[in-house]
């Protein structure tokens, strides 16, 4: 894997995809999305906010970071919640994945929302969300009377339930060849 790092030692995989970005004015002193590590899919995000924010429990706030991309046909860009922020203050983004198209060109923005119990501050520069950016496909539609059956039939919304399935239950499973 060696010969696939760059320069700063972040792995570069085959599928390398080059996006376009364009800093805006408010945010042309803060670094580009970025690995935290070498191994990361996704890049950080950072708060280009003029002052602190403050978003109170229960509210959220669209937060900008003052960059607009151009990602290439066939690929989209998820906007993700952080971990850390998730965890220790109960924000998170309340949109997740948001999802960035690739013929979008107006400015990638956070929306965070704070489930916490405390006020939470966004600065400047701050890591507020993480992008992956994925290949995406196309589809086109087959109208059918009728659709094929399957184990599962039409239960959602918990029909699974939650405790982990036994070997027993994975008997009747065909996979996909």
């Amino acid at each position: 894997m060696d010969d696939q790092m760059d320069r700063e030692g972040f792995y570069v995989g085959d599928e390398t995809v080059e996006i376009g970005v364009k800093r805006l004015d408010h945010g042309a002193d803060l670094a580009l999305p970025g690995h935290a590590t070498a191994l990361s899919a996704g890049v950080d995000l950072l708060a280009a906010v003029s002052q602190n924010l403050i978003i109170e429990p229960g509210q959220h706030a669209l937060v900008p970071t003052g960059l607009t991309i151009e990602l290439p046909i066939g690929f989209e860009a998820q906007v993700r919640p952080r971990s850390g922020l998730a965890n220790k203050h109960g924000v998170t983004v309340l949109n997740a994945p948001g999802t960035i198209d690739a013929d979008y060109r107006g400015e990638v923005c956070v929306l965070l929302i704070n489930h916490g119990t405390d006020p939470f501050t966004v600065e400047r520069g701050m890591r507020i969300a993480q992008m992956v950016v994925a290949p995406v496909s196309f589809v086109t539609w087959r109208e059918s009377q009728d659709l094929s059956s399957s184990a599962r039939g039409a239960g959602g919304f918990g029909s699974t339930g939650t405790n982990h399935p036994t070997d027993q239950d994975q008997t009747n499973i065909k996979k996909p060849n």
